[in-house]
């Protein structure tokens, strides 16, 4: 009997900045996977190439289906503007400015759902990952991915909200302190992304120190509470993580906050990062769990197939 079926399967594609993955689920209501294949990105080659590279995943994917779907959900490193449907904000600057979802739609001739990593990263948990497997009454769910940059996504009733500009949930590019951040690529100096990202962690740990280490070691570090710039860095971390996340609170008052990324692997931010949450929030009471992601890599590339269920 073929596994495969056409009228309910769901297609998702996420495109990295080193890979593009794709997945086929079985359905909305039974998402296991039933094809799963990755192709190298080659973004250095430049952006006719990523097209080609995607629509080459895409044959692969006919070819262990035996059909071409309809449609296909694709996460994105960057945000498409509503009313032009160009790209922006991408990390991958040879996308920025480019009528992606209309050139992708030439060449593969399938309808194409779009959304930002961030958003496929939040739809994915709530559909799928922590939040239904521990809160399913939950309504609205924030997602952050703190890694090597700062996002969000925003869903509400197992929807994505993309706001009239399409950056709904950009929680990584709001100022928290532009005495002490460093200039972002998005043009602030000071956004979240500029003070708690890992990179900017890395940074910090450098001036304090002298020394440039890895993340994962200024951690470990910390922790065994030998080295006092990395006791000193994560709690500059915590710190800002729970001012620069109370604005948000304040704003929306989830049920539910998920943080993917490595930053989000850091325990500390699930202890004296939500005490920082406490002194900064309005009425200095939050009770809503904060809590790390159970897909891993998978959350993306299933959140892009959840953007046609």
């Amino acid at each position: 009997m073929n596994k495969f079926n056409q009228q309910h399967n769901l297609w998702g594609i996420d495109l990295g900045g080193t890979k593009i993955e794709g997945v086929i689920l079985a359905s909305a209501q039974q998402p296991q996977v039933l094809f799963r294949h990755r192709v190298p990105t080659e973004a250095s080659q430049g952006y006719d190439h990523i097209l080609a590279q995607l629509a080459t995943l895409v044959q692969h994917m006919e070819a262990a289906a035996g059909y071409r779907a309809h449609k296909v959900g694709i996460g994105t490193p960057g945000t498409t503007v509503p009313k032009t449907g160009l790209m922006k904000n991408c990390n991958a600057t040879m996308l920025n400015g480019r009528p992606v979802r209309a050139d992708l739609e030439k060449i593969l001739g399938m309808h194409v759902a779009l959304a930002n990593d961030a958003n496929c990263f939040a739809l994915a948990e709530t559909r799928l990952g922590v939040v239904k497997e521990q809160y399913p009454q939950a309504r609205v769910v924030f997602g952050i991915i703190l890694g090597t940059g700062g996002g969000g996504g925003l869903v509400v009733n197992g929807q994505i909200i993309e706001g009239y500009h399409g950056i709904a949930g950009e929680w990584g590019h709001n100022y928290l302190n532009q005495a002490e951040g460093r200039l972002c690529y998005c043009g602030k100096t000071g956004c979240n992304e500029s003070i708690l990202a890992g990179p900017a962690l890395e940074h910090y740990y450098a001036a304090q120190s002298g020394v440039h280490r890895p993340l994962k070691e200024i951690v470990a570090r910390a922790e065994a509470g030998h080295d006092a710039a990395a006791s000193q860095t994560l709690q500059r971390l915590t710190d800002n993580f729970g001012l620069a996340l109370s604005g948000v609170i304040n704003l929306l008052d989830p049920d539910v906050i998920v943080i993917g990324g490595g930053v989000g692997n850091i325990d500390q931010l699930y202890e004296a990062g939500i005490a920082s949450i406490h002194q900064h929030v309005f009425d200095h009471q939050f009770e809503a769990p904060v809590v790390k992601p159970s897909l891993g890599d998978s959350a993306g590339v299933f959140g892009a197939a959840y953007l046609v269920a």
